[in-house]
C-alpha cells in the first residue's frame, strides 16, 4: 500500500468516477483505474462498487477513507517537519461568505499566526465545501446553518465526524422596492405574504432554505440568480427577496430598498472543520486564531 495509491483512492472516492478523479489530479483514467486495483488486490477486499453512475465505495472503502485521510495527514505532517516548511490553512468558503467576512478573518489570522500561509477556495457549493472538508482537501469551512445541529438549515452531510462552531450571527431581511404594497405595515405575517413573488437562488442556496423555513409553499418562488441578481430585481420591483443584512445595507440606506416589518430568524456564521483531524499538528491552534476573540473551541 503506498501513498500515491491512497491519493489516487481518496480522489476517486471525492469525486465518484475515475474520469473526473483523473481530470482532478491530472492523470490518465487507465492509471487511476490501475492504481485502484493494485490496492483492492494488495488488501484482498473491493474498495468500490463499479456501475453505471460511477464508483460508489463499499463497506471496506467507508472504513479505508478514513484511514486513507489520516495516513495522508501524517505523511504531510512528516514533510512539513523535515522540511522545517510552515503549515498552511485550507479554508474553504461559500463565494458570498469569501466576499463579506474572509477579509476580516484573514486580517485576524496575520495579527495572531503571522507565520501562516492560508489558502482560501471559494465555492458556491455547500456540498463540495463540506464534502472537502470530510475528505482532507480543506482544514475547514465557512458557511451558513443555524440550529443546534449541523444541517440544521435543511442540507444533507457527508459521512464523517464533523464538528463546528459559530462564529457570529448573520441577520436576515426581507426587502422590496419602496412603494411595494406591504412597505407601510409596522408587521407583516406569513399570509401577507401569500402569492407574493419572492426572489431566489437556487435550492441549495442558504437563504432559499431559510425560505422554506419561513414561508413554506405559501409564497410564488421567481428563479433570479446570486445575491447580486436578487438584490437587483428586487429594486427594480419584480418580488421581495430574503437576503443577509450585509448585502443589502448600503441599499437599505440610500432608499433603494425597503425593509418588511417580517419577523426572521437568524443564521448563524458556521467554521466546520473534522473532529478527528483536532490532533493534527498546529490545526487546533489555527482553529483557535480563526474563531472570534472572545470564543473558545
Amino acid at each position: 500500500m503506498e501513498l500515491r495509491q491512497l491519493r489516487v483512492f481518496e480522489a476517486v472516492a471525492r469525486h465518484g468516477t475515475v474520469t473526473d478523479a483523473a481530470n482532478a489530479l491530472g492523470n490518465a483514467p487507465s492509471s487511476v483505474s490501475a492504481q485502484i486495483r493494485v490496492l483492492e488486490h494488495s488488501l484482498g477486499v473491493a474498495l468500490f462498487e463499479r456501475g453505471a453512475r460511477g464508483m460508489v465505495l463499499t463497506p471496506a472503502g467507508e472504513r479505508m477513507r478514513s484511514w486513507a485521510r489520516r495516513l495522508l495527514d501524517q505523511a504531510e505532517q512528516a514533510r512539513l517537519d523535515v522540511t522545517g516548511k510552515r503549515r498552511e490553512l485550507r479554508l474553504g468558503a461559500l463565494e458570498t461568505i469569501a466576499a463579506t467576512h474572509v477579509p476580516a478573518i484573514l486580517a485576524r489570522l496575520a495579527v495572531r499566526r503571522p507565520e501562516l500561509r492560508v489558502e482560501v477556495r471559494s465555492d458556491a457549493a455547500r456540498d463540495r465545501l463540506l464534502a472537502d472538508v470530510a475528505d482532507g482537501g480543506l482544514d475547514a469551512a465557512l458557511l451558513l446553518d443555524t440550529g443546534e445541529g449541523l444541517g440544521g438549515l435543511g442540507f444533507g452531510l457527508p459521512p464523517a465526524p464533523l464538528d463546528f462552531l459559530d462564529l457570529e450571527t448573520v441577520r436576515l431581511m426581507l426587502v422590496a422596492a419602496p412603494g411595494h404594497p406591504l412597505s407601510g405595515r409596522h408587521r407583516v405575517t406569513r399570509e401577507d405574504l401569500r402569492d407574493q413573488d419572492l426572489l431566489v437562488n437556487v435550492p441549495a442556496c442558504s437563504f432559499w432554505l431559510a425560505g422554506e423555513r419561513l414561508f413554506g409553499q405559501d409564497v410564488r418562488r421567481v428563479r433570479a440568480g446570486g445575491v447580486a441578481v436578487m438584490r437587483a430585481w428586487a429594486e427594480r420591483g419584480l418580488g421581495v427577496t430574503l437576503l443577509p443584512e450585509f448585502a443589502v445595507s448600503a441599499q437599505l440606506t440610500e432608499g433603494s430598498l425597503v425593509r418588511l416589518g417580517l419577523d426572521t430568524a437568524p443564521l448563524a456564521l458556521r467554521l466546520v472543520w473534522r473532529a478527528d483531524r483536532e490532533d493534527v499538528p498546529g490545526l487546533r491552534e489555527v482553529l483557535y486564531a480563526v474563531a472570534d476573540p472572545g470564543r473558545r473551541l
